[in-house]
């Protein structure tokens, strides 16, 4: 129930700005930007939420730096590092794939690693802020840059697939 509020206001923006934006450039855009649209709500789903609940209560807790020591947890052998480090990887594995394909199809390995760096700082940095029983970790930093990197992996090896898929969805749809 507490994150009712915050996926309604995703909904709203969804239909009543990206939706009517992304429907004028084609089927193709409308489907791809879709996909990531919900992908990133899911992200903030596991990383941040509740996010329009907690602003209030910022800064009724201490922040609590990002921890700098990277794969500490492996090396103490604390809590389920393995698990973890997986878990980092396998959810931005989508990221590095969608991203070049909701930006015409142009965007190189290098600009991806570096949005897939942006977007898992911005959660850490962001994740002590919202509530205080989150904590950011130089290693979620490493492991998700890393799930980036496969998932750009991904989308090379699959790229024909991938542009015959759409390219079919699009013309399908305009028969």
């Amino acid at each position: 129930m507490k994150y009712l509020i915050d996926f309604a206001v995703l909904a709203l923006l969804y239909v009543f700005v990206f939706c009517r934006k992304w429907k004028i450039k084609g089927n193709d855009v409308l489907l791809v930007n879709t996909v990531m649209y919900i992908y990133l709500s899911f992200v903030l789903y596991f990383t941040l939420m509740p996010v329009i609940k907690s602003v209030p209560f910022i800064l009724n807790h201490p922040y609590v730096p990002m921890n700098l020591v990277p794969f500490i947890d492996v090396s103490e052998g604390n809590g389920d590092f393995v698990g973890q480090v997986v878990l980092n990887i396998v959810m931005t594995i989508p990221f590095g794939f969608l991203l070049p394909l909701t930006r015409n199809r142009t965007v190189e390995f290098g600009r991806t690693v570096f949005s897939c760096l942006l977007m898992s700082l911005g959660i850490e940095l962001l994740q002590p802020l919202i509530n205080d029983f989150r904590s950011s970790d130089i290693t979620d930093l490493i492991t998700n840059v890393a799930g980036g990197i496969i998932g750009y992996v991904f989308y090379v090896i699959f790229r024909p697939v991938t542009f015959r898929i759409l390219d079919h969805l699009t013309k399908r749809s305009c028969a």
